[in-house]
This record gives C-alpha cells, sequence and structure tokens, in this order.
C-alpha cells in the first residue's frame, strides 16, 4: 500500500513539472524559425528583394521581427517590425553595393530563430 502511494506521488510529480513547463514556457510550442530567406539584387534599381517563408497562425503574435542587412560583413540596417504578411512575404530595400558586393540578411522570428541568406553582387551598378 505505502509503495503504490510513493510511485503514485512520483508519477503526479513528474506530470505537474511538465504542465507547468508547457504553461510557463508556452512560446516554444508555437515558435518556429524562418524556414526560407532568398535574396535577389537588381544592380541597375539598387534593389534588393528579400523574400522571406515563415509561416505563423497569429501573424501579430509570432512574426519575424528583425530583417539585418549586411554589407561586405558591415551592417547597413535593421528594419524592426511587429507583424508580418501571411506564408511567404517579399520586403524590398535600396542598397548601393558594387560588384563583388557580398550582401547578407538575417530573418529574426520574435519568438525563436532566425535564417541567414547571402548573395555576391555581380554586373555594375549607376
Amino acid at each position: 500500500m505505502k509503495r503504490t502511494s510513493v510511485f503514485s506521488k512520483l508519477i503526479f510529480s513528474m506530470l505537474l513539472f511538465v504542465l507547468m513547463s508547457f504553461f510557463l514556457y508556452p512560446q516554444i510550442s508555437y515558435a518556429n524559425a524562418p524556414q526560407d530567406v532568398k535574396l535577389e539584387y537588381d544592380a541597375p534599381t539598387q534593389n534588393l528583394a528579400v523574400t522571406i517563408t515563415h509561416n505563423s497562425a497569429s501573424s501579430g503574435f509570432h512574426y519575424i521581427k528583425n530583417i539585418e542587412i549586411k554589407k561586405n560583413s558591415v551592417v547597413l540596417s535593421t528594419g524592426k517590425y511587429d507583424s508580418q504578411p501571411a506564408g511567404t512575404f517579399t520586403y524590398n530595400y535600396k542598397v548601393s553595393a558594387a560588384a563583388g558586393d557580398k550582401l547578407e540578411v538575417t530573418a529574426t522570428c520574435n519568438i525563436f530563430g532566425s535564417k541567414t541568406a547571402a548573395v555576391t553582387v555581380s554586373g555594375t551598378t549607376k
């Protein structure tokens, strides 16, 4: 009888710990990093198109919060957002770059994870 009581208390304690973990850290169950980041640079217009795939059931709660743009490892800008369009979306940025410059973009989720993509500029600019 006493052995069953100790075993039941142990199971109850473990179950309570697991449930408390889910309630204290719910973002873990909702979080996912951006699935994909694609870059396209148009030298004549100096336009950097950043296409991000980040699925979210609630774009006001779970979204891409930062997009950091670097040129040759130097930060050019950081865009801060508080929501996102659904699924796959594209942001356009005016970036002055010459042939051979390396552009790198990091998209960061507000809950968990980030994804980085890079492109080397080819051709000439205006």
